[in-house]
């Protein structure tokens, strides 16, 4: 067989995938190495058994030996009884034997089984707090009220790959591939300052911002350069869980502060960190009012606190106009600032800011090149290109638009379905609903997933979960416009077979 024919048989031989090492100055001759490792690679699963093992000339090539010592290894191989010649196929494993094996023989466990983590990890790096759970084949289900999620046909596919091939044009070339652990890509951190945060009411240089993998990577960084064991932390309550998780794995003391229909109750006594939404509350969308925005930041300014202002979702607002950011206000030098793109864009681009004191940016940055050093430069340049070429605030007014509709759709669904009282709020992504106290929305939850219905329960949100089981939460930025109606009466129905007694009027 020539060469050329070889190789085009070897394609359909299984692949080496993990590497093999031998050694010319080890006491053992190198085929019996070869033999022992491919021995070790056999029985823990690595070839695939319906496909001939890689031919002598490939394992030859890239090993680094010569063919005599490949075929000498599987001779040996094949005389134990763990690799058989085909005729005219080439060598294989032998699936009776390895298969035997596996069913008889007691596995040695492997060293890495032996090792007790748990005693090896940080204290505080698993804090034990709620998650919120979907089932994963939510996409699929006929109603999915899923919050955090887009329609990918709303994403401006086209304009993305526009932008992504730009950025790698001559001129944009050097920023989307180049190593920046000092800086982020100017051109997007311009548009930032020049056409994104003024709209929030913010007016920053380059150095009072820094690009983030998402807000969520924005919360970590900041949980970990500013909360030290046992620090004051105060966090919504309900507020959005991987805030507290984020605080809490540094050892922060949580402090649970609450939220009526005015936004967050400001505290009499300010906690040294403290966490808000105030745009639009996670997770009941209330918005935090003027007067307490002002009391806010008097009070946290005379007790020397930080305030993180997160701002995940301020452009979906549709009624009334949106509220100026808490960091636009006069005195709110204290305030650090997380924004992102991912929550309206697409999630899957993590890409979102901090704005806050050159100081803190600094440090920030310094503290970020150790974990990812910096955000991919193609994206970033990608979505700095996005904005400047006024796409982005198209895609942002086309999906307000639409969320508006939807909004519209499920407040009149839920008002005409359910004899409750529902706060709707004036934006937001999703609507947040108390059921009475006897409602447990973990038992709701599953009834709903038996309609086709995906709900999410509101106890993940609270700090004591166990005493507000009768909450839930209702995204509508991934649900159809027509399924809306339809998945309202299965909730209500999902409802009454818990409750026992009719919801309509």
């Amino acid at each position: 067989m020539s060469a050329k024919s070889d190789d085009q048989h070897d394609r359909r031989r299984t692949e080496i995938r993990s590497p093999i090492e031998i050694s010319a100055a080890a006491d053992e001759p190198l085929y019996r190495q070869l033999r022992k490792a491919l021995e070790h690679q056999i029985m823990s699963g690595a070839f695939n058994l319906d496909t001939p093992l890689p031919s002598s000339r490939t394992l030859a090539r890239e090993i680094g030996v010569s063919r005599n010592t490949v075929n000498a290894a599987i001779q040996e191989l094949v005389a134990s009884g763990l690799v058989e010649a085909r005729s005219r196929s080439g060598h294989f494993v032998n699936r009776e034997l390895v298969e035997g094996e596996t069913e008889t023989t007691e596995r040695v466990p492997d060293r890495a089984e032996t090792i007790d983590w748990a005693a090896k990890v940080r204290v505080g790096a698993d804090a034990a707090l709620p998650e919120i759970v979907k089932p994963k084949d939510w996409r699929s289900r006929p109603y999915p009220f899923v919050a955090g999620q887009i329609d990918p046909e709303e994403f401006p596919r086209l304009a993305w790959a526009k932008v992504l091939r730009t950025a790698m044009d001559p001129e944009h070339l050097w920023h989307s591939v180049r190593d920046a652990v000092d800086e982020d890509d100017p051109m997007l951190v311009d548009m930032l300052c020049q056409r994104i945060l003024p709209a929030r009411g913010i007016h920053v240089g380059a150095e009072n911002v820094l690009i983030t993998a998402g807000s969520q990577q924005g919360l970590d960084l900041l949980a970990q350069m500013l909360v030290r064991p046992g620090m004051r932390v105060g966090v919504e309550d309900p507020g959005y869980p991987d805030a507290k998780h984020s605080f809490a794995r540094m050892g922060g003391s949580l402090e649970g502060i609450p939220v009526d229909r005015r936004g967050m109750v400001v505290p009499d006594s300010p906690p040294d960190l403290l966490y808000v939404t105030p745009s639009h509350h996670c997770p009941s969308n209330v918005t935090l009012d003027s007067a307490r925005r002002r009391q806010l930041l008097a009070q946290t300014r005379a007790a020397d606190s930080l305030i993180i202002e997160d701002d995940y979702d301020s452009e979906f607002r549709y009624r009334g106009k949106p509220t100026p950011a808490l960091k636009a206000l006069s005195g709110s030098d204290h305030v650090i600032y997380l924004g992102s793109f991912s929550k309206f864009l697409a999630p899957g681009l993590r890409l979102g800011y901090i704005v806050a004191d050159a100081g803190l940016i600094r440090r920030l940055r310094t503290h970020r090149r150790y974990s990812i050093r910096h955000v991919s430069g193609h994206t970033q340049r990608a979505m700095g290109l996005l904005i400047e070429s006024g796409q982005y605030q198209r895609t942002v007014v086309r999906r307000r638009n639409h969320l508006r509709q939807k909004w519209l759709c499920l407040t009149e669904a839920l008002t005409a379905e359910l004899r409750w009282t529902i706060p709707f709020p004036a934006g937001g992504v999703s609507v947040w609903i108390a059921g009475p106290p006897e409602l447990d929305a973990r038992e709701l939850t599953a009834e709903c997933l038996r309609r086709g219905v995906v709900i999410e329960g509101g106890d993940a949100y609270f700090l004591e979960p166990q005493r507000s089981r009768n909450h839930f939460r209702l995204g509508f930025s991934v649900i159809g416009l027509d399924a809306i109606p339809s998945g309202v009466k299965e909730l209500r129905i999902a409802l009454e077979s818990l409750l026992g007694s009719p919801l309509t009027s």
